[in-house]
């Protein structure tokens, strides 16, 4: 299992993910990097955020965070999840069984890092900055 030193911020990751896709109607992350302190989630998007639509993001996570979700696991069989989520970013060699990360009803996806076990966990989620360039969007995030 891949070790991320906060599994705060990683649950964050996948709930931020999910609110760009449910806001925005984009896909997750193509690229992320996760730390105690800050981190950030790179997508493919076609403009810079504006401030109204980073709140709103903050808002929904923020909502996700306070209905105290839990975080579960289940394993499926590659084809199941290749059915129901993209598999780009799975590396190679992976197996025939997936990790998938439930995060209550709101979010799934394949994943092999470490989470916390309910999102109240996590505290306040908070976006510090975002920016665009060639068709990237990277937002920055903290907690607390």
């Amino acid at each position: 299992m891949k070790e991320y030193p906060e599994p705060k911020m990683h649950t964050a990751e996948h709930l931020l993910n999910q609110a760009m896709v449910r806001m925005f109607g984009c896909k997750r992350a193509f690229s992320s990097h996760i730390e105690r302190k800050k981190s950030k989630c790179d997508y493919r998007f076609p403009r810079d955020l504006t401030p109204g639509e980073i709140s709103g993001l903050e808002k929904q996570v923020n909502e996700a965070v306070k209905s105290d979700l839990r975080v579960s696991e289940a394993f499926v069989s590659k084809e199941e999840a290749a059915e129901k989520f993209d598999l780009g970013r799975l590396p190679e060699g992976t197996g025939d069984k997936l990790r998938i990360v439930l995060v209550g009803d709101y979010d799934a996806c394949p994943c092999i890092g470490r989470h916390v076990s309910s999102t109240g966990e996590i505290g306040s989620f908070r976006i510090i900055s975002s920016s665009f360039a060639e068709g990237v969007l990277r937002l920055r995030f903290k907690l607390g």
